[in-house]
This record gives structure tokens, C-alpha cells and sequence, in this order.
């Protein structure tokens, strides 16, 4: 069974991927159009140093501590200072928690609820549990594939905009002494957005300082084991005897689960 041949009879391999392409340059440029206005409030701007980050690792880790084996802090990424490349490092790995967190809990349910209802107005359902998470992504149509891509690229996008120079409004950048991991507000979206992406309800605007601060390390705490816990999974499936605590427990899998679109990279 080939999904996506049946979601795109007729339509040649070259006429998809040049779709692809328009689809995500009008996504790329969307995104810019929901640039922060210049007006509000200034954002106060602060950049980390190393000892800022000798400080967070004990608090993270008391065993561990500080560790930069590499002595990345200091490698001066693309010629910049050490403040933006901490910056940019420390943005990446609460970035990387993140979606790990996300991917290891979807992991964990999808192998064994999905839901009920047609996925597809022709009232194709949604992958069966029968098939491991990789290759219930392989079984999607290309076209909700796409949609998935776009959209966590949209975020992405729109997480890196910053204000104008000069403007008074917006959100400095992470490499520039924004706050690494604090995603934007849609507040100044032209139109009507009823939720933020982080806490839509707003049941944390009262939170203190302490408990964010506690909630943050907690947070990068488990993006690290997060990130451990997915990959375990994964080198599961596709080495066979990579992990003997998994052996038995995830379905292995032949596929690439790096290439979203295998169908294009056989």
C-alpha cells in the first residue's frame, strides 16, 4: 500500500516536490508578516558568561556540575562573542529538551492509542498501534506530513523574529541578551490570537521568581533525559540489541527515521 500514491494519483514525483517548495516559501514569508510591532514596552537585555553557567551547573546537577569537555563556551561560533555563542548553546539545548520531551511522551502514547476518527476527509484512519510510531509517520499521507513540517516550521520561524532596530517593543534575540527558551507571545499578531504558545491560560502570570527559576532547571533536566530516552527508543529499533533494557518492548523498524519523506530518498 503506498499512501501517498493514493493521495496524489496523477500528480508526477517532480509535481509534489516543486508543491513542497511553494508551499514552504509562502509559509516562510507568512511568518515574517507577524513581525512584533514597535510599540509597547522595551525588553530589558542581558547576556550569560561562563560564570554564569559555572553557577547554573551544580544547581542542575550537583554531581556533575559544570561540564564543557569541548570548551565550547569559548569557540567564538561564526566569529561572535562568547556571550551570543552561550547564547545560541544554551538556546539549543533547552530548544532540543523540548522537543524530545514532546517526542518521547508522543512515543509512549502513540504506540498504543490513536484517535478514533477518520484522519482524512476520504475517511482514511489514523495509523493502527499495530505499527511502531516510525512507521506509522511512513504510513501518512505526504500531504499531513507536510502540514506537520510546516507548521512546527512556522513556530520555528516565528520564535527567531525580533524587533526591528530602534523599535522599543519585541523580544531581544538569545544571542543578543534575550532569555534563551522563552518563546514569544502572538500578542502582536495583527488579528485575533486567543492563545500563546506557552501557558495559554495564563495559569502561571502569577508564579514567583524562585519557582520559575526552580521550574526552568527542572525543565532542562528532563529535556537531557528526555533526549536519552528518545534516541533510546530509536537506536532500539534500528540496532538490534542497542539497548537490552528495550529488547522485546519497541517493534523494530527498517526504515530511515531520519528522512521524513522516505519516499523521495530510496
Amino acid at each position: 500500500c503506498n499512501p501517498v500514491g493514493a493521495q496524489f494519483s496523477g500528480k508526477t514525483e517532480k509535481d509534489t516536490m516543486k508543491f513542497a517548495a511553494v508551499v514552504a516559501a509562502l509559509a516562510a514569508g507568512s511568518a515574517a508578516a507577524f513581525a512584533p510591532s514597535q510599540a509597547g514596552r522595551a525588553s530589558v537585555a542581558l547576556q550569560e558568561t561562563q560564570a554564569d553557567l559555572k553557577e547554573l551547573g551544580p544547581k542542575l546537577n550537583p554531581v556533575v556540575g559544570y561540564f564543557d569537555p569541548l570548551d565550547l563556551t569559548n569557540a567564538a561560533f561564526w566569529g561572535k562573542s562568547d556571550e551570543f555563542t552561550i547564547g545560541w548553546l544554551r538556546q539549543a539545548e533547552i530548544k532540543h529538551g523540548r522537543v524530545a520531551m514532546a517526542a518521547f511522551v508522543g512515543y509512549c502514547v502513540q504506540s498504543n492509542f490513536h484517535w478514533p476518527w477518520a484522519m482524512t476527509s476520504a475517511g482514511l484512519p489514523f495509523p493502527s498501534t499495530d505499527l511502531s510510531p516510525p512507521e506509522q509517520w511512513d504510513a501518512l499521507p505526504f500531504a499531513a506530513r507536510l502540514q506537520i513540517i510546516l507548521f512546527v516550521g512556522f513556530l520555528e520561524i516565528y520564535s527567531e523574529l525580533t524587533p526591528a532596530e530602534g523599535a522599543v517593543a519585541g523580544q531581544p534575540h538569545y544571542t543578543k541578551g534575550g532569555q534563551p527558551g522563552k518563546y514569544p507571545t502572538f500578542d502582536a499578531v495583527p488579528h485575533f490570537t486567543p492563545f500563546n504558545l506557552y501557558d495559554p491560560f495564563g495559569w502561571n502570570k502569577n508564579m514567583s521568581d524562585a519557582d520559575k527559576e526552580r521550574r526552568l532547571r527542572a525543565e532542562i533536566n528532563n529535556g537531557r533525559l528526555a533526549q536519552l530516552g528518545i534516541f533510546g527508543f530509536l537506536c532500539a529499533q534500528t540496532i538490534p540489541g542497542s539497548v537490552p533494557a528495550l529488547e522485546g518492548v519497541v517493534k523494530p523498524y527498517s526504515g530511515e527515521v531520519m528522512a521524513p519523506f522516505p519516499e523521495f530518498f530510496q
